[in-house]
Protein backbone atom coordinates (compact mmCIF):
# COMPACT_ATOMS: atom_id res chain seq x y z
CA UNK A 1 0.00 0.00 0.00
CA UNK A 2 1.02 3.23 -0.56
CA UNK A 3 0.44 5.77 1.78
CA UNK A 4 -1.51 8.70 1.34
CA UNK A 5 -1.97 9.73 4.86
CA UNK A 6 -0.01 8.96 7.92
CA UNK A 7 -2.01 10.08 10.81
CA UNK A 8 0.34 9.86 14.12
CA UNK A 9 -0.55 10.05 17.80
CA UNK A 10 1.71 9.47 20.80
CA UNK A 11 0.46 8.30 24.27
CA UNK A 12 1.79 8.45 27.59
CA UNK A 13 0.70 6.56 30.31
CA UNK A 14 -1.28 3.89 28.77
CA UNK A 15 -5.07 3.97 29.55
CA UNK A 16 -4.45 6.09 32.36
CA UNK A 17 -2.18 8.90 30.91
CA UNK A 18 -2.57 11.08 27.76
CA UNK A 19 -2.60 10.94 23.82
CA UNK A 20 -1.25 14.00 21.42
CA UNK A 21 -1.28 14.24 17.59
CA UNK A 22 1.87 15.39 16.19
CA UNK A 23 -0.37 18.50 14.73
CA UNK A 24 -1.65 18.70 18.29
CA UNK A 25 -5.11 18.76 17.47
CA UNK A 26 -5.82 16.29 19.12
CA UNK A 27 -4.74 16.36 23.15
CA UNK A 28 -6.55 13.96 25.64
CA UNK A 29 -6.44 12.96 29.09
CA UNK A 30 -7.00 9.03 29.04
CA UNK A 31 -8.86 7.58 32.11
CA UNK A 32 -9.78 4.11 32.65
CA UNK A 33 -13.36 3.09 33.18
CA UNK A 34 -15.26 2.68 36.33
CA UNK A 35 -16.23 -0.84 34.72
CA UNK A 36 -12.86 -1.76 33.48
CA UNK A 37 -11.68 -1.11 37.63
CA UNK A 38 -10.61 2.66 36.97
CA UNK A 39 -11.79 5.92 38.42
CA UNK A 40 -13.63 7.35 35.42
CA UNK A 41 -13.88 10.60 35.31
CA UNK A 42 -12.74 13.60 32.73
CA UNK A 43 -10.89 12.18 29.90
CA UNK A 44 -11.23 9.62 27.62
CA UNK A 45 -10.29 6.22 26.52
CA UNK A 46 -9.17 3.73 23.59
CA UNK A 47 -12.79 2.61 23.23
CA UNK A 48 -14.15 6.08 22.80
CA UNK A 49 -11.53 6.59 20.32
CA UNK A 50 -11.65 3.75 18.19
CA UNK A 51 -15.38 4.15 18.48
CA UNK A 52 -15.45 7.71 16.99
CA UNK A 53 -12.89 6.97 14.03
CA UNK A 54 -14.60 3.63 13.10
CA UNK A 55 -17.99 5.84 13.09
CA UNK A 56 -16.68 8.38 11.03
CA UNK A 57 -14.84 6.24 8.54
CA UNK A 58 -17.81 4.43 8.14
CA UNK A 59 -20.22 6.70 7.45
CA UNK A 60 -18.03 8.12 4.73
CA UNK A 61 -17.90 4.77 3.17
CA UNK A 62 -21.68 4.55 3.01
CA UNK A 63 -22.00 8.62 1.59
CA UNK A 64 -19.76 7.03 -1.47
CA UNK A 65 -21.12 3.58 -1.79
CA UNK A 66 -24.59 5.71 -1.82
CA UNK A 67 -23.30 8.28 -4.62
CA UNK A 68 -22.17 5.76 -6.78
CA UNK A 69 -25.45 3.89 -6.42
CA UNK A 70 -27.41 7.00 -7.11
CA UNK A 71 -28.87 7.53 -3.57
CA UNK A 72 -29.41 10.67 -2.08
CA UNK A 73 -28.65 10.26 2.01
CA UNK A 74 -29.65 13.06 3.98
CA UNK A 75 -29.20 13.52 7.62
CA UNK A 76 -27.71 9.96 8.08
CA UNK A 77 -26.32 9.12 11.72
CA UNK A 78 -23.90 5.93 12.74
CA UNK A 79 -23.57 5.44 15.84
CA UNK A 80 -20.40 3.11 16.71
CA UNK A 81 -20.42 1.14 19.71
CA UNK A 82 -17.81 -0.56 20.91
CA UNK A 83 -17.37 -3.24 23.54
CA UNK A 84 -14.67 -4.51 25.64
CA UNK A 85 -14.94 -7.85 27.36
CA UNK A 86 -12.60 -10.60 28.41
CA UNK A 87 -11.80 -12.94 25.79
CA UNK A 88 -12.17 -17.11 27.27
CA UNK A 89 -9.35 -18.37 24.57
CA UNK A 90 -6.42 -16.38 26.50
CA UNK A 91 -7.99 -14.88 29.80
CA UNK A 92 -7.04 -11.41 28.18
CA UNK A 93 -9.35 -9.11 26.69
CA UNK A 94 -11.24 -8.53 23.30
CA UNK A 95 -13.47 -6.01 21.18
CA UNK A 96 -16.81 -6.57 19.56
CA UNK A 97 -18.48 -3.37 17.27
CA UNK A 98 -22.84 -2.24 16.69
CA UNK A 99 -22.68 0.30 13.81
CA UNK A 100 -26.48 1.68 14.60
CA UNK A 101 -27.20 3.14 10.79
CA UNK A 102 -29.68 5.31 10.30
CA UNK A 103 -30.69 6.39 6.70
CA UNK A 104 -33.86 8.53 6.86
CA UNK A 105 -36.17 8.32 3.50
CA UNK A 106 -34.53 4.81 2.65
CA UNK A 107 -36.17 1.97 2.40
CA UNK A 108 -35.13 -0.73 4.80
CA UNK A 109 -33.84 -3.08 2.64
CA UNK A 110 -31.80 -0.88 0.28
CA UNK A 111 -30.64 0.76 2.96
CA UNK A 112 -29.67 -3.00 4.58
CA UNK A 113 -27.83 -3.07 1.16
CA UNK A 114 -26.03 -0.09 1.12
CA UNK A 115 -25.07 -0.95 4.98
CA UNK A 116 -23.71 -4.20 3.14
CA UNK A 117 -21.54 -2.66 0.39
CA UNK A 118 -20.35 0.25 2.56
CA UNK A 119 -19.03 -2.66 5.49
CA UNK A 120 -17.09 -4.12 2.33
CA UNK A 121 -15.83 -1.12 1.39
CA UNK A 122 -14.68 1.06 4.43
CA UNK A 123 -10.96 0.22 5.94
CA UNK A 124 -12.09 0.46 9.46
CA UNK A 125 -14.10 -3.06 8.30
CA UNK A 126 -11.49 -4.18 6.49
CA UNK A 127 -9.34 -3.52 9.01
CA UNK A 128 -11.49 -5.59 11.64
CA UNK A 129 -12.81 -8.30 9.57
CA UNK A 130 -12.28 -11.34 10.90
CA UNK A 131 -10.38 -10.30 14.20
CA UNK A 132 -13.50 -8.81 16.09
CA UNK A 133 -17.35 -9.16 15.56
CA UNK A 134 -18.77 -6.26 14.00
CA UNK A 135 -22.75 -6.04 14.31
CA UNK A 136 -24.72 -2.93 11.46
CA UNK A 137 -27.63 -2.88 12.75
CA UNK A 138 -29.85 -0.94 10.10
CA UNK A 139 -32.78 1.39 12.29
Amino acid sequence: MEALYTATATVKGGRTGSVTSSDGVLKHDLKMPKELGGSGGEGTNPEQLFAAGYGACYESALANVARKAGVKLEDVTVTSNVSIGKDPADDGFQLSVRLDISMPGVDHSQAEDLARKAHDFCPYSKATRGNIDVVLNVV
